[in-house]
């Protein structure tokens, strides 16, 4: 179970997780007391989100029942 809070946070999880929430850039950094122009370093692999960002990030997503499946599992195209 300590796996699963360590989760790690790419780009690609990031969006998903934005869109997911169906959120801009800016509300989610105002959910996240954060700035934008942070919302989108992480999306474009610039940085990637530590400590307490990254753990606000998986309890945001445990909350909203958020499972991210990666490109390789998904590569089949949109349905």
């Amino acid at each position: 179970m300590k796996d699963k809070k360590r989760r790690q946070w790419d780009a690609a999880r990031i969006r998903a997780l934005r869109q997911h929430l169906g959120l801009t850039q800016q509300e989610m950094a105002d959910q996240l007391g954060t700035r934008q122009q942070t919302i989108s370093e992480w999306e474009t692999g610039m940085y990637q989100p530590r400590g307490a960002s990254a753990t606000l990030l998986t309890m945001v997503a445990e909350r909203a029942g958020f499972e991210y499946k990666s490109q390789s599992s998904t590569k089949k195209g949109p349905e």
